[in-house]
C-alpha cells in the first residue's frame, strides 16, 4: 500500500478581494487545529479521520467530517498525483441525514480500498439541488479519478450529465432509475418493502403504518409502493391516516410517532422506511407506555447496527449498504484499471434479507379490542 506523505494533510488558503485597495489578499489557513476545536477531537484523531484510517468511533468520526466541511478544509490533493501523473482520489458523494448509512457507505469502500494505491474522499451534499453545475469545478479541484454517488445524487439526471461530460469514470450506489453508460449497485427496494408488509400481514396485522423516508430519495417511493402493493393484494385499501412523512432520521421517527399513538383506532404494526426512525418510533413507544412489541409491532429497512442495539431489537429488511459501497467501489477501480468502455458497463443486484429480531408479533392489542367489542 502506497505510504501517506506529510502533503496529504497540507490544505490550501482561499483568497479574497480587499475591498478598500481592491488588492487580492490570503484568508487565514484553516488548521487541522481548527477543526479539532470545532469536533472536539484531538488533533491526532482528526488526522485520522482525514487519512481514512480505522478504530475511530463513528460519531467521532463523522462529527471531525462535518467540522471539516463547515470550515472549508480541503486537502491539497496534487501532491500525491504529480509524481507519477496520475490520480489516485475517488470521491464519495452523499446526501442522507442517517449517520449510519453514511458509515456503512464508507466502511465498505475503505474495505474495498485497503492494499490499493487510492484514497477516498468524502463530500457531504446538504442540499443536492443547489449542487448542480458544480461537479466538474469539484472533480478538477480535488483532482479525482473516480466518483461514487449515493442516492439521491446517483438519481438526478443533471448531476450524471455532468459526470458525462468531464469523461471521469463514476458508479451510482442504489440509483433506480436506469442510465446508459452508468453502472449501479442496488436491491430490489420494491420487493423488499413488500415482503416485509407480507410478513407483518402473515402475523395477523390489518391496520398497518408506513412511515415514508425523503421523498426526494427514489429508494424511499420504491419503498412505499411495495408497501401499498402488498396491502392491495391482500384486499386492504391504502388509508392516507397511516401514511406518516419521515425524512429518515431518529427525530423524525419520534415526531411520526406522536402522531401515529393520536390516531383511533391505533394500528397495531408500523414499518418504517429506516432503522433511525424504527428507533424513534420504539423509543417513543417506551415514553409513552406501550409495550413493543406485545401493543405495537415495529419494523425497520437496511439492518443497521442500530437495530440490533435497540431493545426490543428491530426485525428490518437488511439492505447490504457496505457490501454495496464495497462493490461500486470495486467498479471504480476495475474501470480505472481496464478504461472507461460504455459497452460493458454492467448492473450488480445485490440480495436483501428480511431479519426476525423481536420488535414484531401478532397483533394482540386487535384482538382485545375485537373481543370487547363482540
Amino acid at each position: 500500500m502506497t505510504s501517506r506523505s506529510k502533503n496529504d494533510s497540507v490544505y490550501q488558503a482561499a483568497k479574497t478581494t480587499d475591498s478598500a485597495s481592491g488588492t487580492c489578499k490570503r484568508m487565514p489557513m484553516v488548521t487541522i487545529r481548527d477543526v479539532a476545536a470545532m469536533s472536539g477531537a484531538s488533533i491526532k484523531t482528526v488526522s485520522r479521520v482525514l487519512n481514512n484510517e480505522p478504530n475511530v468511533r463513528p460519531e467521532m468520526r463523522e462529527r471531525v467530517l462535518q467540522a471539516a466541511h463547515k470550515l472549508n478544509y480541503h486537502p491539497n490533493m496534487a501532491a500525491r498525483s504529480l509524481a507519477g501523473r496520475q490520480s489516485y482520489m475517488i470521491g464519495l458523494f452523499y446526501e442522507n441525514p442517517s449517520p449510519n448509512y453514511v458509515v456503512n457507505i464508507q466502511t465498505g469502500a475503505l474495505d474495498r480500498l485497503r492494499g490499493e494505491p487510492y484514497r477516498l474522499l468524502m463530500f457531504p451534499v446538504e442540499n443536492f439541488k443547489e449542487f448542480h453545475g458544480k461537479m466538474i469545478a469539484i472533480i478538477r479541484s480535488s483532482g479525482l479519478a473516480g466518483v461514487i454517488l449515493t442516492p439521491p445524487l446517483s438519481n438526478d439526471p443533471e448531476i450524471m450529465d455532468e459526470l458525462d461530460q468531464s469523461g471521469v469514470p463514476y458508479v451510482r450506489v442504489a440509483g433506480t432509475e436506469p442510465r446508459p453508460g452508468s453502472p449501479c449497485v442496488a436491491i430490489k427496494d420494491m420487493i423488499a418493502a413488500r415482503e416485509m408488509t407480507r410478513y407483518l400481514l402473515g402475523l395477523g396485522h390489518r391496520r398497518i403504518a408506513f412511515l415514508r423516508g425523503n421523498p426526494v430519495h427514489p429508494a424511499s417511493n420504491a419503498r412505499f409502493e411495495g408497501y401499498c402493493y402488498a396491502l392491495q393484494s391482500a384486499g386492504i385499501p391504502i388509508d392516507p391516516d397511516l401514511v406518516i412523512a419521515g425524512d429518515f432520521r431518529f427525530a423524525s421517527g419520534l415526531e411520526a410517532a406522536r402522531k401515529i399513538f393520536a390516531l383511533n383506532p391505533r394500528p397495531t404494526a408500523v414499518f418504517s422506511s429506516n432503522d433511525d426512525m424504527a428507533a424513534g418510533i420504539v423509543q417513543a413507544a417506551h415514553e409513552h407506555g406501550i409495550a413493543v412489541p406485545r401493543q405495537l409491532s415495529v419494523v425497520g429497512f437496511d439492518d443497521s447496527q442500530l437495530a440490533s442495539i435497540v431493545w426490543p431489537r428491530i426485525t428490518t429488511m437488511r439492505q447490504p449498504i457496505s457490501a454495496m459501497a464495497y462493490t461500486a467501489t470495486d467498479i471504480i477501480l476495475n474501470l480505472l484499471e481496464n478504461g472507461w468502455n460504455t459497452e460493458e458497463i454492467r448492473n450488480v443486484e445485490l440480495d436483501h434479507a428480511l431479519i426476525i429480531r423481536d420488535s414484531a408479533g401478532p397483533p394482540f392489542l386487535a384482538n382485545v379490542a375485537e373481543k370487547e367489542d363482540a
